[in-house]
């Protein structure tokens, strides 16, 4: 009985980790009613961001983790679709060595929002994964629209880490007025950043909603 009860532990062990090991980065987007459409944007979650070993162990030897996302409102009809508006913004996820804690920070607006500081890796990834409702709303009587989410993922140089400090402190916000966008600071040369820590690949992910048509559903 006892052999037949290791042997079972031995066969669902395995399985029970390649099942964990299945769960995959998830993007999605919804759109809101049609009746809600000119009052309120869609919700974008961002599920499993994190996983994968490599991306792990650079977080957790320092190298912050960046999620940048963006959301278009696109009009469809005539000879090409037509991009009509356009949302941003970034969420970093760094280890703080001296707390022993994951720190969730959101940059949006020129702004920072924290969104938390977590003991556990899941309770960090669950942070980013909340959802986000994108501040973009369609026109009532225009064409027919759809949004469309893009995200890429990340990881900072020790560099940029220096970066991230002062933006937090806001030492920075001066430097991104004007002409350029909240997260520039971030972006600067990040794909290149990206591309030799991720071992070559920069992740990106893209989703996109239904069409639909913007009605009045009166206020």
């Amino acid at each position: 009985m006892r052999r037949a009860l290791l042997l079972a532990a031995m066969l669902v062990g395995p399985a029970a980790g390649a099942v964990q090991a299945q769960v995959k980065p998830a993007l999605t987007i919804t759109a809101p009613a049609p009746d809600q459409a000119a009052r309120t944007g869609p919700v974008v979650v961002a599920s499993h961001m994190l996983s994968g070993r490599k991306l792990r162990e650079l977080l957790d030897s320092g190298f912050p983790a960046r999620l940048h996302i963006t959301v278009e409102l696109w009009s469809t009809g005539g000879w090409a679709n037509h991009l009509e508006r356009v949302t941003e913004w970034d969420v970093v996820v760094r280890w703080l060595a001296i707390e022993q804690v994951y720190e969730v920070t959101q940059l949006a607006a020129n702004r920072p929002f924290s969104l938390g500081k977590f003991a556990q890796f899941n309770d960090a990834e669950a942070a980013v994964a909340r959802p986000v409702r994108a501040p973009i709303v369609a026109v009532v009587g225009g064409r027919r629209s759809y949004y469309q989410a893009t995200l890429t993922v990340e990881t900072l140089s020790l560099s940029d880490l220096d970066e991230v400090e002062r933006w937090l402190r806001g030492e920075l916000r001066p430097a991104v007025r004007g002409q350029r966008n909240p997260g520039t600071v971030l972006g600067r040369g990040l794909k290149t950043v990206a591309t030799r820590l991720l071992g070559g690949e920069r992740r990106e992910y893209v989703e996109r909603t239904g069409v639909f048509e913007t009605v009045d559903g009166g206020r």
